[in-house]
Protein backbone atom coordinates (compact mmCIF):
# COMPACT_ATOMS: atom_id res chain seq x y z
CA UNK A 1 0.00 0.00 0.00
CA UNK A 2 2.90 2.16 0.74
CA UNK A 3 4.13 1.26 -2.19
CA UNK A 4 1.27 2.36 -4.79
CA UNK A 5 0.53 5.42 -2.49
CA UNK A 6 4.45 6.90 -2.95
CA UNK A 7 4.46 5.80 -6.78
CA UNK A 8 0.88 7.97 -7.16
CA UNK A 9 2.75 10.84 -5.40
CA UNK A 10 5.79 10.78 -7.45
CA UNK A 11 3.69 11.01 -10.73
CA UNK A 12 4.49 7.49 -12.27
CA UNK A 13 1.89 5.66 -14.40
CA UNK A 14 0.32 3.04 -12.08
CA UNK A 15 -0.92 -0.43 -12.08
CA UNK A 16 -1.60 -1.81 -9.38
CA UNK A 17 -1.51 -5.68 -9.51
CA UNK A 18 -3.17 -7.97 -6.63
CA UNK A 19 -2.19 -11.57 -7.04
CA UNK A 20 -4.10 -14.56 -4.97
CA UNK A 21 -2.67 -17.82 -4.24
CA UNK A 22 -5.57 -18.81 -3.46
CA UNK A 23 -3.81 -19.95 0.06
CA UNK A 24 -6.27 -19.41 2.64
CA UNK A 25 -9.95 -18.78 2.93
CA UNK A 26 -10.96 -15.03 2.06
CA UNK A 27 -8.11 -14.11 0.32
CA UNK A 28 -10.06 -13.22 -2.79
CA UNK A 29 -11.91 -10.82 -0.99
CA UNK A 30 -8.47 -8.83 -0.64
CA UNK A 31 -8.29 -7.78 -4.24
CA UNK A 32 -11.42 -5.50 -3.59
CA UNK A 33 -9.54 -3.50 -0.83
CA UNK A 34 -6.61 -3.19 -3.51
CA UNK A 35 -8.76 -1.68 -6.06
CA UNK A 36 -10.67 0.64 -3.86
CA UNK A 37 -7.47 1.89 -2.54
CA UNK A 38 -6.12 2.24 -6.47
CA UNK A 39 -9.53 4.07 -7.22
CA UNK A 40 -9.08 6.21 -4.34
CA UNK A 41 -5.46 7.25 -5.31
CA UNK A 42 -6.33 7.37 -9.49
CA UNK A 43 -4.04 4.08 -10.09
CA UNK A 44 -5.33 1.40 -12.61
CA UNK A 45 -5.82 -1.92 -11.38
CA UNK A 46 -5.52 -5.67 -12.26
CA UNK A 47 -6.40 -8.80 -10.36
CA UNK A 48 -4.73 -12.26 -10.97
CA UNK A 49 -5.21 -15.45 -9.74
CA UNK A 50 -2.18 -18.22 -9.49
CA UNK A 51 -3.11 -21.87 -8.45
CA UNK A 52 -0.42 -23.21 -5.95
CA UNK A 53 -0.73 -26.78 -4.80
CA UNK A 54 0.37 -27.95 -1.62
CA UNK A 55 3.64 -29.38 -0.49
CA UNK A 56 7.25 -28.77 0.34
CA UNK A 57 8.45 -25.18 -0.41
CA UNK A 58 5.37 -23.70 -0.94
CA UNK A 59 6.63 -20.13 0.23
CA UNK A 60 9.15 -19.75 -2.72
CA UNK A 61 6.35 -21.59 -5.04
CA UNK A 62 4.02 -19.02 -4.20
CA UNK A 63 6.71 -16.34 -4.63
CA UNK A 64 8.09 -17.76 -8.21
CA UNK A 65 4.70 -18.07 -9.38
CA UNK A 66 3.51 -14.15 -8.65
CA UNK A 67 6.64 -13.17 -9.99
CA UNK A 68 5.77 -14.71 -13.84
CA UNK A 69 2.80 -12.59 -13.52
CA UNK A 70 4.00 -9.78 -12.35
CA UNK A 71 7.32 -9.24 -14.99
CA UNK A 72 10.69 -8.47 -14.48
CA UNK A 73 9.76 -4.83 -14.52
CA UNK A 74 7.41 -4.42 -11.46
CA UNK A 75 8.00 -2.35 -8.52
CA UNK A 76 8.15 -4.25 -5.53
CA UNK A 77 7.75 -2.97 -2.10
CA UNK A 78 10.59 -4.54 -0.01
CA UNK A 79 11.84 -2.70 3.07
CA UNK A 80 14.90 -2.47 4.67
CA UNK A 81 13.87 -5.24 7.42
CA UNK A 82 12.89 -7.21 4.57
CA UNK A 83 16.56 -6.99 2.89
CA UNK A 84 18.19 -7.62 6.53
CA UNK A 85 15.69 -10.73 6.88
CA UNK A 86 16.56 -12.16 3.06
CA UNK A 87 20.62 -11.66 4.00
CA UNK A 88 20.25 -13.75 7.18
CA UNK A 89 18.04 -16.46 5.20
CA UNK A 90 20.73 -16.45 2.73
CA UNK A 91 23.31 -16.92 5.25
CA UNK A 92 21.68 -20.15 6.80
CA UNK A 93 21.25 -21.34 3.28
CA UNK A 94 25.57 -21.34 3.10
CA UNK A 95 25.27 -18.42 0.09
CA UNK A 96 27.73 -16.77 -0.57
CA UNK A 97 28.49 -13.30 -1.28
CA UNK A 98 25.87 -12.83 -3.83
CA UNK A 99 23.46 -14.24 -1.43
CA UNK A 100 24.96 -12.07 1.01
CA UNK A 101 23.95 -8.74 -0.51
CA UNK A 102 20.64 -9.73 -0.35
CA UNK A 103 17.99 -7.68 -2.34
CA UNK A 104 19.17 -5.29 -4.72
CA UNK A 105 17.86 -1.38 -4.74
CA UNK A 106 16.94 0.17 -8.14
CA UNK A 107 13.85 0.65 -10.06
CA UNK A 108 12.55 -3.44 -8.84
CA UNK A 109 12.90 -2.10 -5.35
CA UNK A 110 12.25 1.65 -4.77
CA UNK A 111 11.53 1.80 -1.26
CA UNK A 112 14.62 -0.49 -0.23
CA UNK A 113 15.85 2.25 1.96
CA UNK A 114 12.67 2.95 4.05
CA UNK A 115 11.96 0.82 7.20
CA UNK A 116 8.91 -1.26 7.59
CA UNK A 117 7.36 1.31 10.62
CA UNK A 118 7.92 4.08 7.93
CA UNK A 119 5.78 2.42 5.78
CA UNK A 120 3.39 2.23 7.86
CA UNK A 121 3.47 5.94 8.72
CA UNK A 122 2.77 6.87 4.79
CA UNK A 123 -0.16 4.60 5.41
CA UNK A 124 -1.25 5.81 8.25
CA UNK A 125 -0.78 9.64 7.10
CA UNK A 126 -3.22 8.94 3.78
CA UNK A 127 -5.73 7.40 5.91
CA UNK A 128 -5.22 4.09 4.04
CA UNK A 129 -5.15 0.87 6.33
CA UNK A 130 -3.02 -1.52 5.04
CA UNK A 131 -4.25 -5.28 5.04
CA UNK A 132 -2.14 -7.75 7.45
CA UNK A 133 -1.15 -10.60 6.02
CA UNK A 134 -1.98 -13.35 8.48
CA UNK A 135 0.43 -15.99 7.02
CA UNK A 136 3.34 -13.38 8.38
CA UNK A 137 3.01 -14.17 11.43
CA UNK A 138 3.02 -18.26 10.64
CA UNK A 139 6.01 -19.67 12.35
CA UNK A 140 5.81 -22.46 9.94
CA UNK A 141 7.74 -20.26 7.25
CA UNK A 142 11.26 -19.12 8.44
CA UNK A 143 11.49 -15.51 7.29
CA UNK A 144 8.76 -15.15 9.79
CA UNK A 145 10.94 -16.63 12.18
CA UNK A 146 13.66 -14.31 11.79
CA UNK A 147 11.62 -11.41 11.64
CA UNK A 148 9.77 -12.15 14.84
CA UNK A 149 12.32 -14.33 17.08
CA UNK A 150 15.66 -13.90 15.94
CA UNK A 151 16.17 -10.34 14.56
CA UNK A 152 14.59 -9.01 18.14
CA UNK A 153 17.23 -11.49 20.25
CA UNK A 154 20.02 -10.30 17.64
CA UNK A 155 19.26 -6.31 19.16
CA UNK A 156 18.76 -7.56 22.65
CA UNK A 157 22.24 -9.25 22.48
CA UNK A 158 23.42 -6.49 20.95
CA UNK A 159 21.51 -3.79 22.45
CA UNK A 160 20.92 -1.98 19.31
CA UNK A 161 18.63 -2.44 15.94
CA UNK A 162 20.69 -4.56 14.06
CA UNK A 163 18.70 -4.36 10.86
CA UNK A 164 20.61 -1.34 9.48
CA UNK A 165 23.89 -2.84 10.17
CA UNK A 166 22.65 -5.95 7.88
CA UNK A 167 22.19 -3.96 5.18
CA UNK A 168 25.28 -1.93 5.46
CA UNK A 169 26.78 -5.61 5.10
CA UNK A 170 24.99 -6.20 2.33
CA UNK A 171 26.20 -3.63 0.13
CA UNK A 172 29.66 -4.27 1.24
CA UNK A 173 28.98 -8.07 -0.22
CA UNK A 174 26.99 -6.53 -3.31
CA UNK A 175 30.49 -4.54 -3.95
CA UNK A 176 32.13 -8.09 -3.68
CA UNK A 177 29.97 -10.03 -5.95
CA UNK A 178 29.58 -7.44 -8.75
CA UNK A 179 33.55 -7.58 -8.89
CA UNK A 180 33.60 -11.46 -8.21
CA UNK A 181 30.86 -11.82 -11.40
CA UNK A 182 32.66 -9.68 -13.74
CA UNK A 183 35.58 -11.75 -13.51
CA UNK A 184 33.87 -14.66 -13.76
CA UNK A 185 32.26 -13.74 -16.44
CA UNK A 186 35.25 -13.83 -18.80
CA UNK A 187 36.00 -17.65 -17.39
CA UNK A 188 34.18 -20.95 -18.81
CA UNK A 189 32.99 -22.86 -16.14
CA UNK A 190 33.22 -25.98 -18.15
CA UNK A 191 37.09 -26.14 -18.48
CA UNK A 192 38.28 -27.70 -15.12
CA UNK A 193 41.51 -26.85 -16.02
CA UNK A 194 41.28 -23.24 -16.42
CA UNK A 195 39.00 -23.47 -12.90
CA UNK A 196 42.12 -24.93 -11.34
CA UNK A 197 44.26 -22.71 -12.15
CA UNK A 198 42.07 -19.28 -11.41
CA UNK A 199 41.60 -18.29 -8.07
CA UNK A 200 39.19 -20.17 -6.41
CA UNK A 201 37.11 -17.20 -5.40
CA UNK A 202 36.61 -16.20 -8.73
CA UNK A 203 36.18 -20.50 -9.87
CA UNK A 204 33.29 -20.38 -7.28
CA UNK A 205 30.60 -17.79 -8.34
CA UNK A 206 31.41 -19.33 -12.03
CA UNK A 207 30.44 -22.30 -11.36
CA UNK A 208 27.38 -20.96 -9.17
CA UNK A 209 26.29 -19.09 -12.38
CA UNK A 210 26.70 -22.10 -14.79
CA UNK A 211 24.60 -24.14 -11.86
CA UNK A 212 22.02 -21.55 -11.62
CA UNK A 213 21.34 -21.05 -15.23
CA UNK A 214 18.19 -22.93 -16.63
CA UNK A 215 16.40 -23.55 -13.17
CA UNK A 216 12.92 -21.98 -12.36
CA UNK A 217 14.00 -20.93 -8.73
CA UNK A 218 16.33 -18.05 -8.24
CA UNK A 219 18.61 -19.22 -5.73
CA UNK A 220 21.85 -20.37 -6.56
CA UNK A 221 23.34 -23.52 -5.17
CA UNK A 222 24.81 -23.51 -1.65
CA UNK A 223 28.54 -23.63 -0.60
CA UNK A 224 28.59 -27.27 0.11
CA UNK A 225 27.40 -28.25 -3.61
CA UNK A 226 29.96 -25.66 -4.61
CA UNK A 227 32.23 -27.73 -2.60
CA UNK A 228 31.29 -30.80 -4.35
CA UNK A 229 31.79 -29.60 -7.70
CA UNK A 230 35.16 -28.03 -6.70
CA UNK A 231 36.65 -31.44 -5.96
CA UNK A 232 35.23 -33.13 -9.34
CA UNK A 233 37.09 -29.58 -10.67
CA UNK A 234 40.27 -30.89 -8.88
CA UNK A 235 39.93 -34.74 -10.03
CA UNK A 236 38.71 -35.79 -6.39
CA UNK A 237 35.61 -37.08 -7.83
CA UNK A 238 34.20 -37.85 -10.95
CA UNK A 239 30.55 -36.51 -10.71
CA UNK A 240 28.13 -35.17 -8.20
CA UNK A 241 24.46 -34.42 -7.24
CA UNK A 242 23.86 -30.52 -7.59
CA UNK A 243 19.98 -30.77 -6.54
CA UNK A 244 16.83 -30.53 -8.56
CA UNK A 245 17.79 -33.90 -10.45
CA UNK A 246 20.65 -32.91 -11.55
CA UNK A 247 24.26 -34.37 -11.78
CA UNK A 248 27.86 -32.73 -12.56
CA UNK A 249 29.90 -35.13 -14.36
CA UNK A 250 33.67 -34.65 -15.61
CA UNK A 251 34.65 -35.65 -18.93
CA UNK A 252 37.74 -35.45 -20.49
CA UNK A 253 38.70 -32.25 -18.53
CA UNK A 254 35.24 -30.51 -19.01
CA UNK A 255 32.11 -30.68 -16.66
CA UNK A 256 28.76 -31.16 -17.91
CA UNK A 257 25.04 -31.29 -16.33
CA UNK A 258 23.17 -34.62 -16.71
CA UNK A 259 20.08 -34.41 -15.32
CA UNK A 260 18.62 -37.52 -13.60
CA UNK A 261 15.69 -39.43 -13.44
CA UNK A 262 13.29 -38.48 -10.52
CA UNK A 263 12.98 -41.05 -7.59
Amino acid sequence: MALLILAVAAGCDVTAVHVDHGLRSGSEHEADRVREVAERLGAEFRAETVVIEPGTNLEARARSARHAILGPDAALGHTADDRAETMIMNLMRGAGPDGLASIRSGTRHPILDLRRAETEQVCEREGIEPFQDPSNVDPMFVRNRIRHELLPLFADIAGRDLVPILDRQADVFAVVADYLRSEAAEIDPTDARVLRTIPEAIARVALREWLRGGIAERHPPDAATVDRVMAVVRGESLATDVGGNRRVERTAGKLRIVTTPKA
